[in-house]
This record gives structure tokens, C-alpha cells and sequence, in this order.
């Protein structure tokens, strides 16, 4: 594990500000005062580093927040990356997580996506399912969203689903395909 952040990174850290961190960051730049990660040189980011490749160049418990929108289903290990997060981040610290639904069209057409997420994915690091035994990282989930095309069927939907997701996934997902799926975990340590 990495013992101490390195100096280019803490470089890059603005005095008293919040520790932040946006995973994968593409050339979008929507979280204010996060350091960035990616490992395409092109998107300019302030740390240019394969998400695939552990340990990541951070010091344990060091983020407040972690973001990783639209970032683990191109990622090869899930349980991995989640593990990783956890290492870096404080507890009480949150991780924000958006991935497309796994009844998204864009989930399987986008050949670099990697993995088709559901609403209980990421159970499986809150010991809510028998199989928690795959990590010993421990979130709490603070929020989940199904999100949908913004049109008047999905306002319905969206209601249901998010209200009876189990339902919504067993029952009407390939009926109604969500588009996006939005979490909020915090970190147990």
C-alpha cells in the first residue's frame, strides 16, 4: 500500500479545502475542487493513472469524498475498485456512483463498458445479502436513484421504480428500461 500521498499529487491540493477526488474524470470537470484521475493523457487530468492498476497513488483515508460517475462499468473489477475506494477514503467519508442501468440500451451497446450494474450491486458492500463475504469494505447506502429519459411515461415509472425497486427490476425493467442509476454510500471504517 502506498504509505504517503506524493508530492506532485499533494501539489495539486489547495490549503484547508476539502478532499476531494473524481475517478475517471473524462474531460468533464463537474465536481469543483476535486482532483482529478484518468488514465488518458488527452483528458488532462491532474493525475494521469490506470484505475485498473492497485494500489492507486493515494494514502489511506485520505478523501473526504470520492466521485466516480460513469467510471466503474468501464473498470475490470468491480469488488477491486470498491475496495480501493474504501482504502483512500475517510470514514464518514461519501462516494458518489453513477452507472448505467443494466436495462440501458448504452449499457451493452458501448463496447468499453465492462459490467451491467443493478440497483443491489453495491449491497454487497453494506452486509445487506449473504454475499458480503466477497469484500470486508463496509459502505452504508445513503441514496439510490433509478433515473429515466425525462418524458411523461417515466415520470410514472421513475416514481414506481424508485419506491419498489425490487419489484421494479423483477417485473418492469425490460418493459421500462431506466437509464442511469445514481448511489450515495458512506464509508464504514
Amino acid at each position: 500500500m502506498v504509505s504517503a500521498i506524493q508530492p506532485s499529487i499533494e501539489s495539486t491540493l489547495q490549503p484547508n479545502t476539502k478532499r476531494i477526488l473524481d475517478l475517471g474524470s473524462g474531460l468533464d470537470r463537474c465536481i469543483v475542487d476535486a482532483l482529478t484521475v484518468d488514465k488518458v493523457a488527452d483528458t488532462k487530468p491532474d493525475i494521469i493513472h490506470d484505475l485498473d492498476v492497485y494500489p492507486w497513488p493515494f494514502q489511506d483515508s485520505y478523501f473526504e469524498e470520492v466521485y466516480c460517475l460513469d467510471t466503474i462499468e468501464h473498470l475490470r473489477d468491480v469488488v477491486g475498485t470498491m475496495d480501493e475506494i474504501y482504502r483512500i477514503a475517510r470514514g464518514g467519508a461519501r462516494v458518489h456512483i453513477t452507472t448505467p442501468h443494466f436495462s440501458c440500451s448504452n449499457s451493452y451497446t458501448d463496447p468499453t463498458h465492462l459490467h451491467h450494474l443493478g440497483v443491489f450491486s453495491f449491497d454487497y458492500f453494506t452486509g445487506a445479502n449473504q454475499w458480503h463475504f466477497y469484500s470486508k469494505s463496509r459502505f452504508k447506502k445513503i441514496d439510490m436513484r433509478l433515473n429515466f429519459h425525462n418524458n411523461m411515461k417515466n415520470r410514472l415509472v421513475r416514481r414506481l421504480a424508485n419506491r419498489f425497486p425490487a419489484f421494479y427490476e423483477e417485473h418492469l425493467t425490460w418493459i421500462f428500461p431506466a437509464w442511469y442509476t445514481s448511489f450515495e454510500l458512506e464509508v464504514i471504517k
